[in-house]
């Protein structure tokens, strides 16, 4: 399974991605997972051997909902998942510090940059599952969760928009410095992925680049429950 997640995500196009997070700073994809995977890592929600905590969203007032950190080791697929996106992202964050005249900080694979986060005393997984039902929301945020963060993350849909739920969208909201901020709403289909910025995204101006600061959340579930899988890169302190 982990060896056809790897030639899955290896055969996107990824030249196009990183043209789309160049130009935009996310980048959507058509169904990753099939949806007896998406089935599979949903069967898992109330399995509580597979996760280190759960966060109620309404106790912290992040929202309305709940998620769940898995634990190590982290189940094949999610494994999967997590290494395989990693290498060509980690160019993509590399040239994004090109662009503000900074050094490459990220190794080629997913091993070496977790030795760095375990250098900083990070070493709690973060990968997560996260579950809305009616009424259900997440705040805008950032997972940052320590010194080092990578600056990519990837959330997968697990179930079907307007089948199993309705609302729901996935919200981006970018804070351009001195003007407005910009807003983008995102839906992909069951087993789809949205690759967006943990943090930041430079944008280039008359002057040269500058930052962006990101935040995502989810909007209001209008009916049924809605699953996602978030996939973080960096792990917790």
């Amino acid at each position: 399974m982990v060896q056809d997640i790897q030639s899955r995500v290896q055969s996107l196009d990824w030249e196009a991605i990183q043209q789309e997070l160049d130009d935009q700073g996310f980048a959507k994809l058509g169904p990753i997972l099939t949806k007896a995977e998406c089935e599979s890592i949903m069967e898992l929600y109330n399995d509580e051997q597979s996760y280190r905590t759960t966060i109620n969203m309404a106790r912290y007032r992040f929202g309305s909902g709940e998620y769940k950190y898995f634990s190590y080791p982290l189940p094949d697929l999610i494994q999967g998942l997590r290494e395989s996106f990693y290498p060509e992202l980690a160019k993509t964050a590399n040239r994004w510090l090109g662009y503000l005249r900074k050094t490459e900080q990220y190794p080629k694979s997913h091993a070496d940059f977790l030795k760095i986060c375990e250098e900083k005393e990070q070493i709690r997984p973060t990968p997560l599952i996260l579950k809305y039902e009616k009424g259900g929301y997440n705040c805008l945020h950032q997972d940052l969760y320590g010194d080092v963060f990578f600056p990519f993350q990837v959330v997968i849909i697990l179930n079907q928009r307007e089948q199993d739920y309705t609302g729901g969208e996935f919200l981006l909201v970018e804070q351009i410095p001195r003007a407005q901020s910009r807003g983008h709403v995102l839906t992909v289909e069951q087993g789809g992925a949205i690759i967006f910025p943990t943090n930041y995204r430079p944008s280039q101006g008359k002057k040269g680049y500058y930052k962006n600061t990101l935040r995502h959340g989810v909007s209001t579930i209008t009916s049924g429950e809605r699953y996602g899988l978030g996939i973080i890169f960096h792990d917790a302190k």
